[in-house]
């Protein structure tokens, strides 16, 4: 993992790699959805956890007025930046 904070971590979203503060409600439900078609039984199923963590997301983007991530509460931006493994477990995913 890079030395940037959560909310600077680049995520592959639309062709691009973009800063998870960066997303907004669509990337979070584009996201959720393209997970959500990766999901099936076996090793994939696990996909279906991330999957929901992005409808989540989405959700509280939502209920907060937010435009981006990085305008929600820092403390709940980079809970999902773990949550989502946007920041890996243990810090790496190598």
């Amino acid at each position: 993992m890079s030395d940037a904070g959560p909310l600077e971590q680049t995520v592959y979203i639309d062709g691009a790699y973009k800063p998870f503060g960066d997303f907004t409600l669509a990337d979070a439900q584009a996201r959720a959805a393209e997970l959500t078609a990766a999901t099936g039984w076996g090793p994939t199923a696990r996909v279906g956890g991330v999957a929901r963590g992005w409808s989540e997301l989405a959700r509280v983007i939502t209920g907060a007025g937010a435009e981006r991530v990085r305008d929600l509460d820092r403390d709940v931006a980079e809970g999902f930046a773990r949550r989502l493994w946007v920041v890996p477990p243990g810090g790496s995913l190598l």
